[in-house]
């Protein structure tokens, strides 16, 4: 996706003239990862340090089975996208900070498509080859999406994602960011996939 992203805005690029070349340039060489998945509850309990089923005391577990009972077993939590700007004026780019102006996203975990949302306000790239982080913030059922499974199933699901031995290679964030520059605003000519292993 990626390369087909900067033959796009070459193209583009080739027709506007040197001066939009170069910001069209640097905008294709800002990139995404998945940096963390923090602040993890369910149903209002803190999933952060514990790795296993055992780890949640008898009270919060009897919270839990009765949420589950209810119908209902919501979890909230942070996604940290790691965003970088590698326009710090070296390796030929002049230097060129970069704004996020909308990030509309959609969550997909473990395979299937979840929730949906966008930031609440423009996020400043600086051009210093550093990260910044767009934190979203996460709200949904379990039940909802997987709601096949008994309720030591789904709070299998939660350590994974949240807990202390997280592992969030099954969290993928779909996005079509729309990028401020000095000649405006710019869209990607398609949606991006954003996992947890190199930025793309």
């Amino acid at each position: 996706m990626k390369k087909l992203v900067i033959a796009f805005l070459i193209t583009v690029a080739f027709f506007a003239g040197c001066s939009v070349y170069k910001t069209i340039m640097n905008v294709s060489r800002l990139s995404y990862k998945l940096e963390t998945v923090g602040n993890f509850k369910v149903s209002g309990i803190s999933f952060d340090k514990k790795a296993k089923i055992s780890d949640i005391g008898t009270m919060d577990y009897v919270k839990l089975t009765s949420a589950f009972a209810s119908g209902k077993l919501p979890v909230s939590f942070t996604v940290n996208i790691a965003a970088k700007n590698p326009n710090d004026g070296s390796g030929g780019f002049p230097p060129q900070n970069i704004t996020i102006e909308e990030f509309p996203w959609e969550l997909e975990l473990n395979g299937v498509k979840t929730i949906s949302g966008r930031i609440g306000a423009p996020i400043n790239v600086p051009g210093v080859g550093e990260s910044t982080i767009i934190p979203l913030t996460m709200e949904l059922d379990l039940i909802e999406f997987f709601g096949k499974g008994g309720i030591n199933e789904l709070l299998d699901i939660a350590l994974k994602l949240g807990g202390k031995n997280q592992d969030i290679t099954n969290v993928k964030i779909i996005a079509n960011p729309v990028l401020g520059t000095p000649i405006g605003k710019l869209s990607y000519p398609g949606p991006l996939t954003i996992v947890n292993q190199n930025f793309n």
